[in-house]
């Protein structure tokens, strides 16, 4: 069965966009061209695509699996079409990265704005959010993740600090009203500000590491928050006085430095390895991607934990 490839491109479009006029303003296209395209598309293939209401309009099962395989051979289209970008003297295009909240906000701001200011021809789109997806189904051309969600088939390359630490604290106010933690066995006595991932798992149970002594404490308290697009919610509830918060040490800081926050069991706060931009091995490297992965190798970064991945 020959597809145009003009509409397998609508219906991505659409998919992606979560709706008809959305992939119009995404696209350039016109929303009543980017319906009949779609329409002409499930009509070929006998089979419906996408589930429309007023509201919403969203893969239907069939849509999704289509959605998951186009993904990736756009992307290598795109790619491919990309490398011409290679002989111009600057690279040209969009790169699309999907990153955790805490990247976008903790690593990406040292980086972003110099890239952006070497390559004046890239335009840099982000997608923050707390799911792990898949990058190419998604229409990303690379990602930024901690190395226990690397998948094997990805090159990784050190992005941001080298080690970060997870750093509890509370506002003076609590410490002073409830007392100040000696050990983290204590914690089971105090309010603790929790999160919970887009999954719906609880982020716990809390770790902590002293000469080779770990604990782990289960938080309890009352305020649970969506970690990343609600974290800065727990982090207010914690300088208002409402319990203790465990989060990223750079996320704290300026609050700990301000005095609004006080570190709470800071010689038992965890150090893990830092973030990776990662992307696939098995396709060509766009050129704006390329010039991040090298802008990316040339920025100076903090002192090394473990191995790292090589590209």
């Amino acid at each position: 069965m020959k597809v145009d490839l003009g509409e397998l491109n609508a219906f991505v479009t659409v998919a992606r966009a979560g709706g008809f006029r959305d992939g119009a303003r995404s696209s350039g296209a016109s929303a009543s061209g980017l319906s009949e395209a779609v329409t002409r598309l499930e009509a070929q293939l006998g089979v419906r695509l996408l589930n429309r209401t007023t509201r919403t309009v969203v893969p239907t099962e069939a849509g999704q699996r289509l959605l998951e395989r186009l993904g990736p051979a756009f992307a290598e289209v795109e790619a491919a079409v990309d490398v011409v970008n290679s002989s111009r003297n600057r690279p040209a295009g969009t790169l699309r990265l999907n990153v955790p909240v805490s990247a976008a906000r903790l690593v990406l701001p040292t980086i972003a704005p110099r890239f952006l200011a070497a390559y004046p021809d890239i335009r840099l789109e982000v997608i923050a959010e707390s799911n792990f997806i898949d990058v190419l189904a998604a229409g990303c051309d690379a990602g930024i993740r901690y190395d226990e969600r690397l998948e094997q088939d990805m090159i990784a390359i050190p992005i941001g600090p080298r080690v970060q630490r997870f750093a509890t604290a509370a506002s003076p106010n609590y410490l002073d009203r409830h007392g100040r933690p000696d050990h983290p066995s204590d914690l089971v006595n105090h309010a603790c500000l929790g999160g919970r991932l887009s999954s719906g798992a609880m982020v716990a149970p809390w770790e902590f590491e002293r000469d080779g002594e770990i604990v782990r404490v289960e938080p309890k308290g009352p305020l649970l928050v969506s970690v990343g697009t609600a974290t800065d919610l727990a982090v207010a509830a914690a300088i208002a006085g409402t319990g203790i918060v465990c989060l990223f040490e750079d996320w704290l800081r300026p609050h700990l430095a301000s005095g609004q926050l006080e570190p709470v069991l800071e010689p038992w706060w965890q150090s893990f390895s830092g973030p990776f931009l990662y992307y696939p091995g098995r396709r060509l490297v766009p050129a704006p991607l390329r010039a991040f992965i090298d802008f990316v190798r040339g920025v100076p970064s903090h002192s090394a934990l473990g191995a790292t991945p090589t590209a």
